[in-house]
């Protein structure tokens, strides 16, 4: 199977258009344009999933912005993106389709290229916020904070599955998603984007 995008290179960074955190600002938060082929034999749905590998894992850290935080930091993961059951017909997602503009509190529960659309780990990020505080729903792009020595990747890796729905609620998370496939994978592609704020 393989994926490819319009909007980025393999390995390149990602334009601001298609990010949520922007030099000066917010970003544009289109979601990027992907398609794939080759799917195998059988596939009866896909999961797409979008994660930022590089994701500093102190949050006192990252909330101060006098300190730099070094490339050498310990890193987790921070989902930008999860959507399930994604016909088997379904081969490419339009640039912007799924998400365009910051919605405050977050899109609601719905679908991405006809498959459920998961929450994204924004969620628990803005917890607690009155502005910005709900569930977020779909994709929202990378916001790496500007003072993070390292660059940071975004891999978005799709599934092909051999049944046509996962057993998922509605608020699902990536993580959800990743245990409910087990056993069911066909096949994978990825690819990934850069992003970094720092200058």
């Amino acid at each position: 199977m393989r994926l490819h995008s319009d909007s980025f290179e393999h390995r390149q960074p990602l334009p601001a258009e298609f990010a949520l955190g922007a030099k000066g600002g917010f970003g544009g938060n289109r979601n990027p344009h992907l398609a794939w082929d080759e799917a195998p034999a059988g596939t009866r749905s896909f999961v797409l999933l979008c994660i930022d590998t590089d994701a500093p894992t102190d949050g006192a850290l990252v909330a101060d912005a006098t300190t730099p935080i070094p490339v050498a930091h310990p890193r987790g993961d921070f989902v930008h993106w999860a959507v399930a059951d994604i016909p088997a017909d379904v081969r490419e997602i339009a640039a912007g389709s799924c998400s365009d503009g910051l919605t405050a509190k977050g899109k609601p529960a719905g679908r991405d290229a006809g498959g459920a659309r998961g929450l994204n780990d924004y969620t628990g990020w803005f917890a607690g916020d009155a502005g910005m505080g709900g569930q977020y729903f779909g994709y929202d792009g990378p916001y790496p904070p500007p003072h993070d020595l390292r660059t940071h990747r975004y891999f978005f890796r799709l599934f092909a599955l051999d049944v046509a729905s996962l057993a998922l609620p509605q608020a699902f998370t990536a993580a959800d998603a990743l245990r409910a496939m087990q056993g069911h994978v066909l096949g994978e592609a990825a690819i990934y984007g850069t992003y970094s704020l720092n200058g």
